[in-house]
């Protein structure tokens, strides 16, 4: 099954489809022994790559290689990827879909933001006039094959939701996002707004939208939960202790759950051998036993 049929079909499954963000290859690793799909998170990838905040400076190119490495190591995971807006002109936004397609990501999320564009859950967005945004999806959907496209809007206003969630919702994208709901009653009327297409929820810690579980999303009429920052925050908050616990220990190091050998096995799964599965270890011989006649 093609990599954007596959991640239709899990959409289309009952209930919520999780879809984690990872930030780089470890990220990834530890994510695919949990979830079956993951996210290219353009603030994670802004964090990762350039340390810096999610802003637009992230570059097409480093996009399509961290999606070629992920691939490389989980052939078998759904892979959506965070495209902002295109990366401005149509033109790039159809050439970073055909060059996604061909390194397997599963699909994309195209946003309505105009530049300066900023993360979906901090102030000072700005979106295009509608029908400007519309011409450049219409270009993306004519230009992918399989690949599944996740229609975003930014747009702050209720009633402004509602409205880009239904003309959204009237193209041939696979699914909406209406990024920064501020409530689940809102999102219960995005959802009804774009119905039949699946809504897809974007949830960070900290952020404009409230905290749901998938029981209480699939309630709500959402088709997909992404979940864009927790190994990326869980990261920092995991970094900051450990280089403050070596300071005050004055540089010994203090014993911990993961070591050379934990950390090379998860690494080891990306060899290309099934996920989950302990790389087998040579087994001992044993002694050979006498034969008669000194064999």
């Amino acid at each position: 099954m093609a990599h954007g049929e596959a991640l239709r079909a899990a959409v289309a499954s009952e209930g919520t489809t999780p879809v984690v963000g990872v930030f780089d290859m470890l990220s990834a690793s530890v994510a695919a022994r949990h979830y079956d799909a993951l996210f290219v998170s353009g603030f994670g990838l802004a964090a990762s790559h350039y340390g810096l905040p999610d802003i637009g400076f992230i570059a097409w190119p480093d996009v399509i290689g961290f999606v070629q490495r992920l691939r490389l190591a989980f052939p078998d995971h759904h892979l959506l990827v965070d495209i902002d807006d295109g990366y401005v002109d149509v033109e790039v936004a159809c050439h970073v879909v055909r060059a996604l397609e061909q390194v397997g990501a599963s699909g994309v999320v195209l946003e309505d933001q105009s530049r300066p564009r900023r993360c979906g859950h901090v102030g000072g967005k700005q979106v295009l006039p509608l029908h400007d945004y519309l011409a450049k999806l219409t270009a993306v959907l004519d230009t992918r094959t399989d690949l599944v496209v996740v229609a975003r809007t930014d747009a702050t206003d209720e009633a402004e939701m509602l409205r880009r969630a239904t003309a959204l919702a009237a193209t041939d994208a696979d699914a909406v996002l209406v990024d920064g709901v501020p409530s689940a009653e809102v999102l219960r009327r995005i959802a009804r707004a774009a119905a039949p297409k699946p809504v897809v929820f974007n949830q960070i810690a900290g952020g404009r939208s409230p905290a749901l579980s998938l029981a209480e999303s699939a309630d709500l009429g959402v088709g997909v939960a992404i979940y864009s920052t927790p190994c990326l925050f869980a990261a920092h908050a995991a970094m900051d202790e450990a280089l403050s616990r070596l300071r005050a220990a004055d540089g010994r190091l203090p014993g911990g759950p993961i070591g050379v050998a934990e950390s090379q096995a998860l690494l080891r799964d990306n060899l290309g051998r099934p996920r989950s599965v302990p790389v087998p270890r040579p087994a001992s011989r044993p002694a050979p036993v006498p034969q008669p006649g000194g064999r």
